[in-house]
């Protein structure tokens, strides 16, 4: 049985008459952000950003998979108010977001990568950093209700999942591709998640409808 946030959730899951025209100037911003790194030749940060964007697709491509075999919740969801709900935790402006996520996580970075902050590595303080202030946006956006939580494993009172899985994974592979020497190997890390969540959105969603 699905909970109420859940049913919400369901009700207006990519139901197109949501539609508002502020996506698209948040659209455009996204372009813009991208296309100002690629004019730069900032190849780096531009495959890094698409890093963690994609890290966002691969969670919600699983939580919805958790909605799909319990039939009672996903992990989190959003039924609040949104131009387009994507799927049942991801609504386009959430999208935008994290597209433009990685990009300013890179921002932050000293140019030399084994620079040390308090006696950490720059990019493992900064990922750190990064993700324990994503979780209190999290529990934050929790609190008002924009996004729900339904099992006792996550929320704020067991905040290391969040911690982890919700976010230092994605900092954690957004500075890995950064940090990589080989244009080639990061065109390869990106291109093979990317591979994964398209597969996964086709077969997942088009082909057996689970998501």
């Amino acid at each position: 049985m699905p909970t109420e946030s859940t049913s919400q959730a369901l009700a207006i899951l990519r139901d197109t008459s949501q539609f508002s025209w502020y996506v698209i100037p948040l659209l455009l911003i996204v372009i813009y952000v991208y296309a100002q790194e690629a004019d730069r030749g900032n190849w780096s940060r531009f495959l890094a950003g698409l890093a963690f964007w994609g890290m966002d697709w691969f969670n919600e491509i699983w939580n919805s998979l958790v909605f799909h075999f319990t039939q009672h919740a996903p992990v989190w969801a959003a039924p609040g108010d949104t131009a387009f709900l994507i799927f049942i935790g991801l609504n386009v402006e959430i999208c935008f977001m994290f597209a433009i996520s990685g990009i300013v996580a890179t921002l932050a970075l000293p140019k030399d990568p084994k620079m040390k902050i308090l006696g950490l590595n720059n990019r493992w303080f900064f990922a750190i950093l990064f993700s324990m202030l994503s979780v209190l946006v999290e529990i934050t956006l929790n609190h008002i209700g924009a996004l729900t939580w339904e099992w006792s494993w996550w929320n704020a009172d067991a905040p290391w999942l969040l911690f982890s899985v919700g976010y230092l994974s994605f900092y954690s592979v957004c500075y890995w591709v950064y940090d990589m020497s080989s244009r080639k190997k990061q065109i390869q890390v990106v291109g093979g998640l990317y591979a994964i969540n398209i597969i996964a959105i086709a077969v997942l969603g088009g082909v057996v409808g689970w998501i």
